[in-house]
């Protein structure tokens, strides 16, 4: 398995609360927390893990630069600063095209370990005609969160922005996809999709076999009270 991580926004309601460092670097259990998610991923056996940052934060990538090197999994950085996540994900995109499923998340999407093994776990394990499998939660942790009506056997139907009375879960900001998925960013971009969100939709729109994943509690960390929050999170405690 493939793994990418969204690294490059500015953090500046981070840095607006007083919060020195950036976000990538902020530590969670002991770890940066863009360290955590490289570490979890090679726990997983990843093959390459491919890192996006923005051009401004140095810090970051020269962290990256400094980890250790594995023979068992390649660690890919692109330094650029893009307007939106989907747009990072799309340099993100040649790397990623033809080498299968891939697992591609935020860098302050925060998450207990276990959770997302089994989440990886199914994936990895699920039929070849499912083209992506979408880590999804009940916990309401996001001052927007995308909505996300599935079947009774999990597959996805429709991305909303607005809940429904029957609304259970929200997008975890984890996306479980192959290189159909790339394809379908491409049109996105060129007919000026800017937003995650509005992706998502693309893939139901066109036809992609999207599966949702409980995968229990996500939160992120967006504020500076939020850092301890996850903190507590990864401890143990509850949300």
């Amino acid at each position: 398995m493939n793994f990418g991580i969204i690294a490059a926004g500015e953090g500046s309601r981070l840095v607006q609360e007083g919060v020195d460092r950036p976000k990538p670097l902020v530590d969670i259990d002991g770890r940066p927390m863009i360290g955590r998610l490289i570490d979890i991923f090679r726990s997983l056996g990843a093959d390459c893990v491919s890192v996006i940052v923005n051009s401004h934060m140095t810090e970051v990538a020269d962290y990256l630069r400094s980890l250790p090197s594995s023979s068992e999994c390649r660690l890919e950085l692109v330094v650029k600063s893009t307007p939106s996540s989907m747009h990072s994900f799309y340099e993100l995109g040649s790397l990623l095209r033809g080498r299968g499923r891939f697992v591609l998340t935020t860098v302050d999407t925060i998450f207990r370990e276990n959770d997302f093994r089994r989440y990886v776990d199914a994936f990895a394990t699920a039929p070849a005609d499912v083209d992506g499998m979408m880590a999804v939660t009940r916990h309401i942790d996001d001052e927007k969160p995308l909505y996300v009506e599935t079947a009774p056997d999990m597959r996805i139907t429709a991305f909303r922005d607005e809940p429904w009375p029957e609304a259970t879960y929200i997008s975890g900001g984890i996306y479980g996809l192959d290189s159909h998925a790339i394809d379908v960013l491409d049109d996105c971009l060129r007919g000026g999709v800017s937003r995650m969100r509005n992706f998502q939709r693309a893939l139901v729109g066109a036809g992609l076999d999207l599966k949702a994943f409980d995968m229990g509690d996500i939160i992120d960390v967006d504020h500076a009270g939020d850092i301890e929050k996850a903190r507590a999170f990864l401890a143990g405690d509850t949300v």
